[in-house]
């Protein structure tokens, strides 16, 4: 395989926490942790996923301050606009210049029953505007025994990739249910033998321009402990971090994880 260019991204995904203000301050001390560090975003990218009602002061900090960080929405609509009560646009996150949007959370899929035609329908709805999908995929403890680590995630990506050109800026995002919020997450080598089969998927689909160029990820219990395990492996560019990207000195040190950990 050819050495791996891809920007390693650190994403933050904040679930539903911190309003507005609390945000504003967070994104404030992230910023002034990493610039005192002296930290690197062209070699690693730092994005935040807040709430929806974030987003505007998130937006207006980062203009105004000039900061480095990157940041998406938690979801988004397969509708345009219209008579969809409490549903949020790809229009409206790309008007707030969002980069990202997360499609396809496990959450998602369990909690509010969504399943892999509609994951596809939100990643064409994110792509007509410019945000960059980053479609999460993962199987349950069951799935696991069942079918296997990789049948699963593979199957839902394949899915999602509906229609989808190989020249289309995408991120794909691995959790294993069975690690979120487990405090048990994944070993490097069960998350990269999965990132491998999810790279053969992108090669067949796109071909090895799409297969070269994305970006895949590893969600579940990640830590400033485990991070650097992970970022060794040759296909895993990254990490989808839940709770440990509430605490600012945990995803600050995430995020420098080529810092503080020898490679």
């Amino acid at each position: 395989m050819a050495v791996n260019k891809r920007t390693a991204l650190i994403a933050g995904n904040w679930k539903m926490n911190l309003d507005h203000l609390q945000a504003i301050a967070f994104v404030q001390k992230l910023a002034w942790s990493l610039k005192d560090a002296a930290h690197d975003f062209d070699a690693v990218e730092a994005a935040i996923f807040p709430p929806f009602t974030d987003l505007r002061s998130v937006q207006t900090l980062i203009a105004a301050d000039k900061l480095s960080l990157t940041y998406g929405g938690q979801d988004v609509s397969e509708h345009e606009s219209g008579a969809h009560t409490g549903e949020v646009s790809a229009a409206f996150l790309a008007k707030l210049d969002c980069r990202y949007v997360i499609i396809g959370h496990s959450e998602r899929r369990t909690q509010h029953a969504e399943d892999d035609a509609l994951v596809a329908r939100k990643v064409q709805a994110a792509l007509r505007h410019g945000l960059v999908p980053v479609i999460c995929v993962g199987e349950s403890a069951e799935d696991l025994k069942v079918h296997g680590p990789s049948a699963i995630p593979v199957a839902q990506l394949q899915r999602a990739l509906d229609s989808v050109p190989g020249s289309a800026d995408i991120v794909v995002a691995y959790e294993p249910v069975w690690a979120i919020g487990s405090g048990q997450p994944a070993t490097a080598d069960q998350a990269e033998s999965v990132a491998v089969a999810l790279r053969n998927t992108l090669q067949e689909h796109g071909g090895d321009e799409m297969s070269s160029r994305t970006r895949i990820l590893y969600g579940g219990s990640v830590s400033p402990s485990n991070i650097a395990g992970y970022m060794r492996e040759p296909n895993i560019d990254g990490a989808l971090v839940g709770g440990a990207s509430l605490d600012l000195a945990a995803f600050a040190s995430i995020v420098r994880y080529q810092k503080h950990v020898g490679s």
